[in-house]
């Protein structure tokens, strides 16, 4: 089957959010969260080293919302349920059909911090992926000084398998650094 012909929902919700594929229009409440949130993102994200346009913001969403639509990469905000107040986006990534497997990212808007929402955001999109995408592989990546990305991790019941070290450059003082490599995996049953 042709990837841009899966058919999947473009959003469920958890307990407090709505899980959703980006929309036209996002690209305002993006951007405010991710000013409100530069100071924490930068050392983590590679878009983050510069403060975004608005106009560049929007463009990012079309671009995500595309993306999404031809199942290349699932970008996903984090709504709170019933509102259009966003606390944080996810997304599945680094997709191989084939397996399939997906890769796990995640960032919280600072003033949403402390509250659960990124780890029931994780164990939603992690049941999605294995339940909606039939998923056999789902990673979480991160620096292996991101003490708090790895704890989102472990709550949400990945193992980590490895560390591979000095496997990027660091985004602020562009040095090697190591990264963490959680997962769970979904054998095949016959």
């Amino acid at each position: 089957m042709k990837d841009i012909l899966r058919e999947f929902p473009n959003s469920f919700d958890t307990e407090r959010l709505t899980i959703r594929a980006p929309r036209p229009g996002d690209g305002a409440e993006v951007h405010a969260a991710v000013i409100e949130s530069l100071d924490r993102l930068r050392p983590w994200f590679p878009w983050a080293t510069r403060e975004p346009t608005l106009e560049g913001s929007e463009v990012r969403v079309r671009q995500a919302q595309l993306k999404f639509m031809a199942r290349e990469d699932l970008l996903l905000h984090l709504v709170l349920k019933g509102t259009n107040t966003l606390v944080g986006s996810s997304g599945l990534h680094r997709i191989d059909w084939s397996v399939p497997k997906f890769e796990i990212g995640y960032w919280v808007r600072t003033g949403y911090e402390g509250h659960g929402y990124i780890t029931e955001a994780v164990l939603g999109i992690t049941n999605f992926a294995f339940d909606a995408l039939g998923a056999k592989r789902v990673e979480i990546r991160c620096d292996a000084t991101n003490q708090r990305s790895a704890a989102v991790a472990r709550r949400a019941g990945f193992t980590l398998e490895a560390t591979l070290r000095c496997f990027e450059r660091c985004n602020e003082t562009d040095k090697l650094r190591d990264v963490m490599i959680f997962a769970q995996v979904r054998s095949d049953e016959g």
